[in-house]
């Protein structure tokens, strides 16, 4: 996985008002923590945050106008609840080597069994643990040929090298369900 190279300012208004007229003026509050360090208010571009975030676990070099750079991934990030818009993110401090636990999403490729089975997504996410830069973005787990009852476990979703599963091994990722087969329509008798 690349970095993201972002910029940004220290804040030093803090409060509602202070948080709605940084985003008045496209920019989106984040707080940097971890690592023992005070925790530092930043204000990032807020578009190219958007489009940096839209990458599941990006690594983030986050260049802090007169405080150094930072390496950081996204820990919490809230966003507006009609507009498209994020409304605060909170990134922890990274550094290369060292390990983290993050959501990973779970993608299924191939085609079922024939007989119109429905696949029923258990867990959207697996929680894994990586080296902080080589984080992976998916894991893909193949349905192929699956039949009715068939079930796929964490445990056996094949991770990248250097990954492991922090995720319950026995726990249900997948799981393939019967079709139900449709009553026949009542026909309507014609009145005489």
């Amino acid at each position: 996985m690349s970095e993201v190279k972002l910029s940004g300012s220290l804040r030093t208004d803090f409060g509602k008002g202070a948080a709605r007229q940084a985003r008045r003026a496209n920019l989106t509050p984040t707080v940097i923590y971890g690592h023992g360090q005070d925790p530092k208010h930043v204000n990032v571009e807020a578009h190219a945050l958007m489009m940096a975030l839209k990458t599941p676990n990006v690594l983030i070099s986050l260049d802090i106008e007169g405080a150094g750079t930072e390496l950081v991934i996204p820990k919490a990030v809230q966003r507006h609840p009609l507009k498209p818009v994020i409304n605060h993110v909170d990134f922890l401090v990274v550094k290369k080597g060292e390990k983290v636990t993050v959501e990973v999403p779970v993608h299924a490729e191939g085609e079922l069994a024939a007989g119109g089975n429905l696949l029923e997504h258990v867990l959207n996410t697996l929680s894994v643990e990586a080296e902080a830069t080589h984080l992976p973005e998916a894991v893909t787990v193949s349905v192929e040929g699956l039949e009715a009852g068939a079930s796929v476990l964490a445990k056996d979703v094949t991770l990248p090298s250097g990954v492991t599963l922090v995720t319950d091994a026995d726990a249900v990722v997948l799981q393939v369900l019967a079709a139900q087969a449709e009553e026949p329509a009542a026909e309507e008798t014609e009145e005489a």
